[in-house]
């Protein structure tokens, strides 16, 4: 009798199972799940002549009645498919709620490493034989004339806070146009930033902005997994071009610029983004 009660019980367990299975399943396979205040802007690009995608997502509060003479600070973030997402969930609760994010897509049709590379890198490096680069300097232009004026005409935002994060080669990107245009952004949080590209040309872009400016105004937060090292299998040394970069910004003196960076512990290249971005926007979030 037993034996018959363990056979009905492993019977009726297994077929509870096989049904919950399929009832979980099929709902999410037609009911995709959707962030709240989310939705997407397609945006034809003249200058590029491409297309791309903008991921928004609103600030709580945004649409209620008294916050309609409120303007937000923007949050720009390369590398959309990934880093909105991120971005998303790391700004889901209310103390951390406080900008509108954009999120830039690759571009549409475009295998999207082949699209962020071009995009994301300042010169042509001969050496990348399968990629195109070079294509950063039209994309920001891209940014600051055509997705700047979108945004801005669309939404309420302050255009004295607009901030820039990027992860690994959108890192660098960032860390290119705080030396080049540093004025387009008030904010930069540069994660794991490929500081490497081209023989580490990012300090001559440095050196060439240092040598016209005593002036950087810009709050700035960079952070890299303190396993982005050789011995832990990277081709570079992200924690050696991070700490000679935090140095040579250090070394400047530079008048208006707030530098906070950090190795953080335990992480890797592909880990490192959710914590930098927490801790950097935390940081810039305590003069919002």
């Amino acid at each position: 009798m037993m034996k018959t009660l363990f056979s009905f019980i492993f019977l009726s367990v297994s077929l509870s199972l096989q049904a919950g299975s399929i009832e979980l399943t099929e709902p999410e396979l037609n009911n995709p799940f959707k962030i709240t205040n989310s939705h997407t802007l397609a945006i034809e690009s003249q200058r590029l002549g491409r297309d791309y995608k903008l991921y928004i997502k609103l600030p709580r509060g945004y649409f209620d009645e008294n916050s309609q003479s409120k303007r937000y600070p923007v949050l720009y973030l390369n590398d959309g498919p990934h880093t909105f997402k991120v971005a998303s969930g790391v700004t889901h609760f209310p103390s951390m709620d406080k900008a509108i994010l954009v999120g830039i897509s690759f571009a549409k049709g475009e295998n999207g490493q082949f699209s962020r590379v071009r995009d994301l890198t300042p010169e042509v490096d001969k050496s990348w034989v399968n990629y195109k680069t070079g294509g950063a300097p039209a994309y920001l232009d891209f940014i600051q004339k055509e997705v700047f004026p979108l945004i801005e005409g669309q939404y309420r935002t302050d255009t004295n806070k607009r901030m820039l994060a990027g992860h690994s080669l959108g890192g660098s990107f960032a860390a290119w146009v705080l030396v080049t245009k540093p004025e387009l952004f008030s904010a930069y949080v540069l994660t794991s930033p490929s500081l490497w590209f081209k023989k580490d040309l990012i300090f001559t872009f440095e050196n060439t902005y240092a040598s016209q400016h005593t002036s950087l105004n810009a709050k700035v937060f960079m952070a890299t997994g303190a396993l982005e090292t050789t011995a832990n299998g990277m081709r570079n040394d992200m924690v050696d071009g991070h700490k000679r970069f935090m140095k040579r910004l250090e070394s400047r003196g530079y008048h208006g610029l707030q530098l906070k960076g950090e190795v953080v512990q335990g992480t890797d290249h592909y880990s490192t983004f959710p914590i930098g971005l927490t801790k950097g926007l935390m940081w810039i979030y305590q003069d919002i």
